[in-house]
């Protein structure tokens, strides 16, 4: 295949669907020889990485190797392409931190293997069995993942020149996570706070880290646009962020996959929350506070929330300051450094992390 044929984000999206799937394939075939009793997880596995996905990891990374000027081949697809099963990793083991049914509009992995062990009749406590479950395939993302990498046929001085940066980003999303779980039960209402999350726990993992991935793939010497590419990533990923918490709330099911307000069962303190209680009425807090956490929460209740937080101005600002943090991201592309389908393709990018819309 020629790869300059179609460097647009649907082309750049289709490669890194054939190389996992690929990947998935041998892999999946790999754990069905070890024993029947592993189908299910062959085939959750397959199914949670192929049947959706935006591929924004993998994309960004593409993106950021041919902002470098080098030539895009099958080896740096798959290289790229072992970016989603980070992501993958991240989302299963998020399911189960956050107690949340759903995914992608379809029972969460732990809820799944949860109704397997049910159905089965098999002993022991079937929401154990589920969670534990979860956790295992988190973890075999993330091997598949070092896996994917290491046998994409990249050359050993690429391999180890990106392992740094693939190391610093896997480190990054776990600490990420690890202040989201504990800015739940701290119970903070701090924008700063809250938006150190969103940096962590999504901004760098999802944009700026990416960039450099792929930047160190197609370049010897990639601090000469790191710098760029960070400028560049770091706002974006703050508005991916931010754009991820009106959803959370403001979203439509159909279209998140989740139930409407389940950031609010789920007890997320998210920046557009600490912006609302700034705002809000000592009534209005009280009401917030004993919406939070709570997993009943009511549809109606969903409904007197987003009036709060409307009313109360917050979600005008939060997008507000996902429009100026979008700027200075596409601002930062006009100091050059990279390659003008590069340029293009990033200019492309912002307005879809940030809108979700192509």
């Amino acid at each position: 295949m020629d790869f300059a044929e179609d460097l647009s984000l649907k082309g750049l999206r289709n490669s890194t669907n054939e190389s996992l799937a690929r990947f998935s394939g041998q892999e999946s075939n790999y754990l069905r020889d070890i024993g029947s009793e592993l189908d299910p997880v062959a085939t959750v596995m397959e199914k949670f990485l192929l049947d959706s996905g935006k591929r924004l990891r993998p994309i960004f990374a593409l993106v950021g190797f041919l902002g470098t000027g080098s030539v895009l081949s099958e080896s740096m697809i798959s290289a790229c392409a072992s970016l989603e099963l980070v992501h993958v990793c991240a989302l299963m083991h998020d399911d189960v931190m956050d107690c949340s049914d759903t995914r992608r509009g379809a029972p969460s992995v732990h809820k799944a293997f949860e109704t397997m062990h049910r159905e089965k009749g098999l002993g022991g406590n079937d929401e154990q069995f589920g969670i534990s479950s979860a956790i295992l395939m988190g973890d075999l993302a993330l091997i598949w993942s070092a896996k994917m990498l290491h046998t994409s046929g990249i050359d050993s001085e690429t391999l180890v020149r990106s392992q740094i940066v693939y190391d610093e980003m896997r480190i990054e999303l776990m600490a990420g996570q690890y202040l989201d779980v504990y800015e739940q039960v701290l119970g903070t209402e701090s924008v700063e706070r809250s938006l150190k999350v969103a940096r962590y726990k999504s901004g760098k993992y999802t944009i700026e880290r990416p960039l450099h991935f792929g930047a160190a793939l197609g370049s010897k010497t990639p601090e000469k646009i790191m710098d760029m590419y960070s400028h560049y990533g770091l706002p974006l990923g703050e508005a991916f962020q931010l754009r991820d918490d009106v959803l959370g709330i403001f979203g439509n099911p159909e279209e998140t996959g989740k139930p409407a307000g389940d950031d609010l069962r789920e007890g997320k303190r998210t920046v557009l929350l600490a912006k609302t209680m700034e705002r809000a009425t000592p009534a209005q807090r009280a009401t917030l506070h004993s919406f939070l956490g709570n997993s009943d929460l009511t549809f109606e209740g969903v409904e007197e929330a987003r009036s709060i937080i409307t009313g109360s101005g917050a979600l005008a600002e939060l997008e507000e300051l996902i429009t100026s943090l979008t700027v200075e991201a596409t601002s930062a592309l006009d100091h050059g450094g990279i390659t003008p389908v590069a340029h293009s393709l990033l200019n492309e990018l912002s307005s879809y992390v940030t809108q979700r819309k192509l």
